[in-house]
């Protein structure tokens, strides 16, 4: 139950500017968790997370220089990016050789809404995306992108 908790919390704190830990605990307990104040925040602290300059919203350390730019995600397509075919809810986006796991690490950093998730290989991604209307979506986007648009 911790586990599945603490990673709810990361999903929330990913996802949203969550300031405050009576936001966060209403957060969970919209997703079916219940968690008193004094949880929450030992959950907090062995999360390591911290409040951002400006807001004040918890992240992750090093949350805010780990997110990838409109313009590096859009340059590592262009010069990754090989072919891309759609299947269902499915990417499979190709690159050269040694080149996947590096474009899947920009695509998770660009932190698309469409994408669940992506698995890299030497030389293939699999993207997975949060349904068909999501997948095509990012497709056009990312076909876009290798085109230099």
């Amino acid at each position: 139950m911790k586990a599945w908790r603490q990673s709810q919390i990361l999903d929330v704190v990913d996802h949203d500017a969550v300031a405050s830990q009576e936001v966060l605990r209403q957060h969970l307990q919209a997703r079916g968790i219940a968690a008193t104040q004094a949880t929450i925040s030992r959950d907090l602290r062995e999360l390591g997370l911290v409040k951002r300059a400006g807001d004040g919203a918890y992240v992750r350390p090093g949350a805010e220089r780990s997110h990838a730019d409109a313009t590096q995600i859009r340059r590592a397509v262009t010069s990754l990016m090989r072919a891309l075919e759609r299947v269902e809810a499915l990417l499979v986006l190709r690159t050269d050789r040694g080149q996947a796991q590096g474009l899947a690490e920009w695509i998770d950093r660009a932190q698309f809404p469409e994408v669940a998730g992506t698995i890299g290989g030497d030389d293939t991604i699999l993207i997975i995306c949060r349904g068909a209307a999501a997948a095509d979506a990012l497709e056009k986007q990312l076909s876009a992108m290798a085109k230099g648009h």
